[in-house]
């Protein structure tokens, strides 16, 4: 723990430092291609796994089941129809649910029976609902135009909150890019895309953008006057893409803090809850979250605030301050002449 500390007053002092600016163009390229890399996959698969509440079909719920085994279900229904899908899910201790394309009144029927039998329970212990794609596809509508109107609305809160849009569009992309890459991992794991997945999604926007708003926080602090001369000496005469670096750096700490204390609870529901207590419902969403979290962090590392340093780099007063203020070699040899 004290090592840790250490680590964090030395980034925080400046004495250790991580090129997170000056190699910006490195950053933004590997992000580039594991976004690229994360919208073929589906494509390549043949599209996302989506679940009955997308594509439409027959669901039955089994409930105090004394062996909640998976295959028992899958049997029962491969004996019982000629369905072709069919997901069998562990939603709680005891529940099972089963999904198949859209059957008939005979074929659900017929399901049904052969559930009751292979899992030895009675006719009330299971139901049976139809969903049909005209639900899926309003959800989906609703969550594309929710989407697009928090994107319009956090870009423009965001302009005006830090006074200048380059900060926006840079945490707008860092945003973009973790929501791109999750979704791309979710896409390669074969996971359903459910309800509860789009609600996750949703959450790591929101995450995204909340830490990138306490990094740009930091960087706005550490480059207040230093373009128009007000900065305080400790500051006066530094680079302002130094000073952007080493806000990052200052919140280096915090972000792994942050990120470390939401994956360990959303982390204990995935691999122990979904793989020990079979709550299988909420592996959707807590793969997402896990995912979304770890990339939103490092996309506002390497995404975000490279972003913003590189579309400042082409200002003309941030040009003309960085040539007042030379190079970092530069001015280290000048101070150690001071002294």
């Amino acid at each position: 723990m004290s090592r840790f500390a250490d680590f964090g007053n030395a980034l925080h002092s400046g004495r250790t430092s991580y090129p997170f600016v000056g190699r910006a163009k490195l950053w933004l390229t590997i992000a580039a291609a594991l976004v690229g890399l994360s919208l073929l996959v589906p494509v390549a698969k043949g599209g996302f796994n989506l679940g009955i509440d997308f594509t439409g079909g027959s669901e039955f719920t089994v409930s105090a089941v004394a062996e909640p085994e998976v295959e028992t279900g899958r049997e029962a229904v491969a004996a019982s129809s000629d369905a072709a899908e069919v997901e069998v899910t562990n939603i709680a201790p005891g529940t099972i649910r089963v999904q198949t394309e859209q059957l008939d009144d005979d074929e659900t029927l017929a399901v049904k029976d052969a559930l009751v039998e292979a899992y030895g329970v009675s006719e009330d212990e299971v139901t049976s609902t139809f969903v049909g794609p005209t639900w899926g596809a309003g959800v989906t509508r609703q969550a594309l135009q929710g989407l697009v109107a928090f994107v319009v609305l956090a870009t423009v809160l965001m302009a005006l909150y830090f006074r200048t849009w380059k900060m926006s569009v840079s945490a707008i992309a860092g945003m973009i890019a973790s929501v791109a890459i999750t979704a791309g991992v979710y896409s390669l794991v074969g996971f359903e895309v459910t309800p509860s997945a789009v609600i996750g999604f949703l959450t790591v926007l929101s995450y995204s953008l909340y830490d990138s708003v306490v990094v740009f926080d930091k960087v706005r602090e550490n480059t207040e006057g230093l373009l128009d001369g007000t900065a305080p000496p400790e500051r006066a005469g530094r680079r302002f893409s130094d000073q952007v670096n080493l806000a990052v750096n200052q919140t280096l700490v915090r972000s792994i803090n942050t990120s470390v204390v939401g994956i360990l609870p959303v982390g204990s529901i995935l691999f122990i809850g979904w793989l020990v207590l079979g709550a299988g419902t909420l592996k959707d969403l807590s793969l997402s979250l896990f995912v979304g979290i770890i990339v939103g962090t490092v996309a506002t590392l390497f995404v975000a605030s490279p972003l913003y340093a590189l579309l400042r780099s082409r200002d003309a007063d941030v040009r003309e301050q960085e040539a007042r203020a030379g190079a970092p070699a530069e001015r280290a040899a000048e101070e150690a002449a001071a002294h």
